[in-house]
């Protein structure tokens, strides 16, 4: 692997061949054949029209909700995490969030100023850039109805602000202008009390530690519940908690997460999640949805 060194165009770090085991939260995945990191939202204005125009671009932040095959990226990683890190207040209800923000930072952030509505946020493990792309929620809560405007780059570089209004949003899904990619939103929060937000921060953590498996490599939820139901419970009745394809297990903890036991490799998941969906399918009727993105190239592809 190369070392980092600074782009002579623009300011941030590009890297070449770079693992993206590093930056995932499974811990596995194959090189990147550049990963760049912006030191801000210019730069990486800038960065983006040097591009060729038909340069694969993947977005990474925290590397929640997503699996990178064995054989890497033949592409180029934009990487937001604490680095698109800047959050505000902006007006009285108002925040301002870049996308490299962890959504466990923006929850407690709105707390602390008395704003309450964002607390759910500490149980998504991503960034709210990530967060935007998907509608992300948990415990009852949706990324995209706190969203007042949101500022995305294009391929050019060129920056534009548009209204929550613009987009089409769904369970898990945002559809929005093509070739345009979150940097920042603003949030409309309510005003509320301090002590009592961060006391539900702290309760929705709790319980996310009492029912997930936080403390082995995973990506958060592997499918989307289906209408009605639950996709925990499906996989379960199928008998699949602890089912093991190589390193990686369906969790004894929430059956909707696959762990990373240790040797795991990206084929290990991908087959996995593969023999889960066929099983609920085949013994339940159901066709779960994943809800983890799967990019890259398989090994020796």
């Amino acid at each position: 692997m190369m070392a980092a060194r600074r782009d002579q165009a623009v300011h941030g770090v590009l890297l070449e061949n770079e693992p993206m085991a590093r930056h995932t939260t499974w811990r596995v995945g194959g090189p990147a054949a550049r990963y760049y990191q912006p030191a801000g939202i210019d730069d990486l204005a800038q960065f983006l029209a040097q591009l060729p125009a038909d340069e694969p671009l993947f977005w990474v932040g925290l590397g929640s909700n997503l699996l990178v095959r064995d054989g890497g990226i033949r592409g180029t990683v934009i990487a937001t995490a604490g680095l698109l890190g800047g959050i505000a207040q902006i007006g009285d209800i108002t925040v301002r969030v870049e996308a490299g923000v962890p959504c466990a930072k923006v929850a407690r952030f709105c707390a602390r100023l008395g704003l309450t509505g964002a607390e759910f946020l500490a149980g998504i493990p991503g960034t709210l850039g990530g967060a935007l792309a998907m509608n992300a929620g948990a415990f009852g809560g949706e990324t995209w109805k706190l969203v007042h405007t949101v500022e995305t780059l294009n391929r050019t570089g060129q920056r534009r602000e548009r209204a929550a209004q613009e987009y089409h949003v769904g369970y898990r899904e945002v559809h929005g202008p093509a070739g345009e990619w979150f940097v920042a939103a603003t949030l409309q929060l309510q005003h509320g009390d301090t002590e009592a937000a961060s006391a539900r921060i702290r309760e929705l953590l709790d319980k996310r530690a009492a029912t997930q498996p936080t403390q082995q490599p995973n990506a958060g939820s592997v499918f989307r519940n289906p209408p009605g139901d639950y996709a925990a419970r499906l996989i379960e009745s199928c008998g699949l908690k602890g089912r093991c394809i190589g390193g990686a297990c369906v969790s004894e903890k929430h059956a909707n997460f696959i762990v990373n036991t240790g040797a795991a490799t990206a084929a290990d998941i991908e087959a996995l999640i593969d023999e889960v969906a066929a099983t609920v399918q085949r013994q339940c009727g159901i066709g779960l949805v994943r809800e983890v993105h799967i990019v890259g190239e398989r090994s020796g592809g």
